[in-house]
């Protein structure tokens, strides 16, 4: 299994002095994602909770929606020239019935980059292929737990502690309660991670939850909340404006620059105890 961090030695300088010590970065390096034996795509991320991430990012591309669809998940032994076991090639099997990903070139992943699509095409693509909508869904959640969200977020960040260098996302109830976290290099992996757990346990559609990213909120990940049908996301910092675009359409809530009791509401305030707007 791959390692979660590395020990790197480096050259540390403070205030004019000196010296090299050891240092602990955060591990990356690429998994491979088959399903049915054939490679679907290859991402960037920390090693551990490899079988989430699998999953999770077939929620987010509509393959698979509840945990019957899985008919099992493996590493591929044999991955190396000598047959040796890498642990960074993960083969997703499908139950029976099940239509597998279309992975021709001529197919594009949204979810990944938006691959050249235009906005219109990628808000289309994801409200003809989610499996539920976020719109009806009678989350009601206070500022205040909103606002306490970051810290609990930040609080059960263990790799971060010693690193400094992971993103994450956590799962949490309309109470705040912390249901699910995951930490990986890519913010987008950490949110497939949380939602492939949330699969794996028969949790989807993820209703009256918020989903808590650290960084931006950007259109991916927009999208893999409605995709698992969680109805509010809120991040540390800005949105992109196609990310505000898709909430807005799929009737989502969307919080940034959640800091402390200051936030910026762009879409579904609804959800929000009621407050005074000037």
């Amino acid at each position: 299994m791959g390692r979660v961090t590395v020990r790197r030695r480096v050259l540390r300088v403070r205030e004019g002095d000196s010296s090299y010590r050891p240092d602990t970065l955060a591990a990356e390096e690429p998994m491979e994602i088959r399903v049915g034996g054939r490679p679907l795509t290859v991402t960037m991320r920390t090693p551990g909770d490899d079988f989430d991430l699998a999953v999770g990012f077939l929620v987010s591309e509509g393959v698979v929606h509840s945990a019957e669809d899985v008919a099992g998940i493996r590493y591929c032994a044999g991955a190396t020239a000598d047959g040796g076991n890498t642990y960074n090639v993960v083969d997703v099997g499908l139950a029976p019935g099940v239509a597998a990903p279309d992975a021709s070139l001529e197919r594009n992943f949204y979810t990944t980059s938006s691959c050249g699509l235009c906005g219109k095409a990628s808000l289309d693509a994801v409200r003809t292929t989610a499996a539920w909508s976020v719109a009806g869904d009678p989350l009601r959640i206070g500022t205040d737990v909103l606002a306490a969200l970051p810290d609990r977020l930040r609080a059960a960040q263990r790799v971060f502690d010693s690193t400094g260098g992971l993103h994450a996302a956590g799962l949490f109830t309309s109470e705040g309660e912390l249901v699910c976290l995951r930490e990986d290099v890519g913010r987008h992996n950490a949110v497939d991670k949380v939602v492939g757990r949330a699969l794996r346990e028969g949790l989807l559609p993820l209703r009256e939850h918020a989903l808590m990213v650290s960084g931006r909120a950007s259109f991916e990940l927009v999208q893999k909340a409605v995709m698992a049908g969680v109805p509010l996301l809120a991040a540390v910092s800005a949105p992109s404006s196609l990310a505000v675009d898709l909430a807005a359409e799929s009737g989502l809530t969307l919080v940034g620059f959640l800091r402390g009791s200051s936030m910026n509401v762009y879409t579904g305030d609804e959800r929000l105890s009621a407050l005074p707007v000037a």
